[in-house]
């Protein structure tokens, strides 16, 4: 990519930086808060792709936010601070401007003493027993809550959610007795009583775990969460890292991820999971799904779960992760509302498993090929080493000397990567031409283009997407649509994130610095648009043909963040639309017929709907028998849709004869490769992929075969 305005601008940032920004000076109060929120808000402003303006807006935004964030539950402020918080409320972007702190001093100062009283107040409600036969709700959906006017409102919803912990905790007991019991006769059965004072016990023992690590909380960990009020309001991938998040955030960017294989994000007072992670223990277990909720975790040798519920990130994490082989087990709330308790053997993920596969499908006498890329990978240090690009070619090559009659690219899931595989991957379907444009800060687009003629596929293409397809995902389905090179299969559209983002290092950019690390800034640079000229941006590409799916009708893209950038659109680049001969308005009619007729699409959208419902439940009983009934309800809803699982296609796959070689002498790759194909037999997706490609085919002149072969 050329030098863009956006390297020169930065060249320009951190030599102003490395003169105004230093302990001496320019600063008579040397307080490392106010360099910090100094400096960022000037790196934003010059930095960032569509800088927002620091007004009396902005302020209140910041103002919600940040009150949200350290209060979500609504259990330690007042309405009275509340009110004296908001002289405030437009302030802030004067104080950012003055480097004055002193909303964030009054709002950290109040926060201390009210959960030192919370920390009090906990143990005197958990001494008395709940009244389980009592009829009353809770309401867990927080935005509606108003504060508390006075001390016995704020008791009574301390009492409620400890009363929910220790019910949910209760149930367990209950259900735990019954089993015990059915299992031994001479099990000795624990009163009522008993079991609601061993609930009670260990909300007791969680919520200290809680408020220790409360007290464990310094000032700098409040005050990021204060930056982060105000960095976030640019857009959602906009993000200060501490130096102690940077560390990890480094780690994770290495590719050694260790634990339980998924990503965790703090939603509200929940542990909520937003990725799993090719050949992790998640992945290969099957049980755990973005969008669950990680309510509890237990050690394998330790009797009581702990929750989670209101613990900081970075400790839930360190509750998930362990030693390799060792075991934990999750209390997790699904998608769909119901609760499972999942067992994990903690293992480092396989990077292996993150690389691109193939197989050959077998539909009757005919053959055709699926390419699963759970991500655009590349080497950050050399990219002419192993990059999907590469391994995709390469794939391709192997499945031709199948002879396979059409491809499928399966995005599914991938949450993109390097730009240049992009580019790279779809100039093997395409004759030269622009791919994706990139818009700097202030420059015109930059269009990246493929340069090479050849094309080493040009048999029927279809590329399946989903809700969690994302950025370079995105770019590569929405190229092989504008040129009419592919038909997209999957949800109504992809995830819709049309940006770049650069992590910057605050440190070099202090000429000198008495503070120590000030950590790093992520901020988005730039945006995506496609050869057509629309962004990529919240509208993501929208399938060719939309089958439903788990995730159809809950909010889980881009357009459901907070501070999203707008979609828009710039000029289209020059392209000439693919020549293949294919009819796709018959082939894309004939898939929705398709669709329309098939049960196991309308179970899965069915499916969707009950998740949709049970999602938009926040209200619950807090009487047991209430309590209880609901959950077997759910459960016994949630059995209706187990036969989604036990659906089987006619298709059979087998793995390319190199692998077969392989695997002959390795046990684990078998078994590996064993499952993906049993799972791939099950998919209703893949199944009409194959479909759309006989179509094509039936619907597109024979074309000379290509001659290209792959060169080491």
């Amino acid at each position: 990519m050329k030098k863009s305005f956006w390297v020169a601008m930065l060249a320009s940032i951190i030599s102003v930086a490395s003169c105004s920004f230093t302990t001496k000076r320019d600063f008579d109060d040397p307080d490392k808060d106010r360099i910090l929120i100094d400096l960022i808000s000037y790196v934003l402003n010059k930095g960032h792709y569509d800088a927002k303006a620091i007004n009396d807006e902005f302020s209140k935004n910041v103002f919600k936010d940040f009150i949200k964030n350290i209060d979500p539950l609504k259990r330690y402020f007042y309405e009275s601070d509340i009110k004296e918080f908001k002289k405030y409320e437009t302030l802030i972007d004067d104080q950012i401007r003055d480097k004055e702190i002193i909303f964030f001093d009054l709002v950290y100062n109040r926060l201390k003493d009210r959960i030192a009283d919370a920390n009090r107040l906990y143990k005197t409600i958990l001494e008395k027993p709940f009244n389980f036969e009592l009829k009353e709700k809770i309401n867990r959906e927080f935005d509606e809550l108003s504060y508390v006017k006075n001390d016995d409102q704020l008791i009574d919803r301390w009492r409620k959610d400890l009363k929910f912990n220790s019910l949910s905790y209760y149930y367990d007991k209950v259900e735990e007795q019954i089993d015990s019991l059915a299992k031994n006769k001479d099990y000795k059965r624990k009163s009522a009583v008993v079991l609601q004072e061993e609930a009670r016990d260990i909300t007791l023992s969680s919520m200290k775990d809680y408020f220790e690590l409360l007290d464990d909380l310094e000032r700098k960990d409040w005050f990021s969460v204060y930056i982060n009020a105000i960095v976030e309001e640019f857009d959602p991938h906009t993000y200060y890292f501490a130096p102690q998040d940077k560390d990890r955030f480094d780690i994770a960017m290495s590719g050694k991820l260790e634990g339980i294989g998924a990503r965790l994000q703090k939603k509200d007072d929940n542990v909520k999971i937003v990725e799993i992670i090719s050949g992790g223990p998640a992945w290969r277990g099957k049980q755990l799904e973005v969008g669950d909720l990680i309510m509890k975790v237990r050690q394998d040798k330790e009797e009581e779960p702990v929750s989670l519920i209101g613990m900081r990130l970075d400790d839930a994490v360190s509750l998930i992760k362990g030693p390799k082989g060792t075991k934990v087990n999750l209390t997790v709330k699904k998608v769909d509302g119901t609760f499972e308790n999942i067992q994990l053997v903690r293992d480092i993920v396989e990077l292996e498993e993150t690389y691109a596969k193939s197989s050959v499908v077998k539909k009757d006498s005919k053959a055709y090929g699926i390419i699963n890329l759970p991500k655009f990978y590349f080497n950050m240090k050399d990219y002419n080493q192993r990059n999907a690009a590469k391994d995709v070619k390469q794939e391709i090559v192997r499945l031709k000397e199948q002879n396979i009659e059409g491809l499928i690219m399966d995005l599914r899931d991938n949450g993109g990567g390097s730009l240049q595989t992009v580019v790279d991957i779809a100039g093997l379907f395409i004759e030269k031409g622009p791919i994706v444009q990139v818009k700097s800060k202030g420059e015109s687009p930059e269009v990246l283009r493929d340069k090479d003629s050849s094309i080493l596929w040009d048999g029927p293409l279809v590329i399946l997407v989903n809700e969690l397809s994302a950025s370079a995902s995105e770019i590569l389905a929405a190229a092989m649509q504008d040129y009419k090179r592919a038909i997209i299969i999957g949800s109504r559209q992809t995830y819709g994130k049309g940006t770049v983002q650069n992590v910057m290092d605050l440190n070099r950019w202090m000429r000198s610095n008495d503070f120590g690390d000030l950590g790093a800034l992520k901020l988005t640079t730039q945006k995506f648009y496609r050869v057509n000229g629309g962004s990529t941006q919240l509208e993501g590409v929208k399938s060719d043909v939309v089958v439903p799916d788990r995730y159809s009708y809950i909010n889980i893209g881009e357009k459901d963040q907070d501070n999203p950038l707008p979609w828009d659109k710039i000029n289209p680049a020059n392209y000439v639309l693919w020549n293949g001969n294919i009819d796709f308005e018959k082939t894309i009619k004939n898939s929705k017929k398709r669709m329309v007729d098939n049960a196991q699409l309308r179970l899965i959208d069915e499916n969707a709907m009950w998740v949709k419902r049970k999602r938009d439940v926040n209200e619950y009983s807090l009487n047991y028998q209430e309590y209880k009934a609901n959950i077997e309800e759910n459960e016994k809803q949630a059995k209706i849709f187990d036969k989604i699982n036990d659906y089987v296609t006619n298709l059979n796959f087998e793995s390319l004869p190199y692998e077969e070689e392989l695997m002959q002498k390795d046990e684990v790759l078998k078994d590996k490769r064993e499952r993906w194909h049993e799972s791939l037999s099950k998919d209703v997706y893949v199944e009409e992929a194959v479909h759309v490609l006989e179509d094509m085919k039936i619907n597109s002149k024979p074309k000379a075969k290509n001659s290209f072969t792959l060169k080491n």
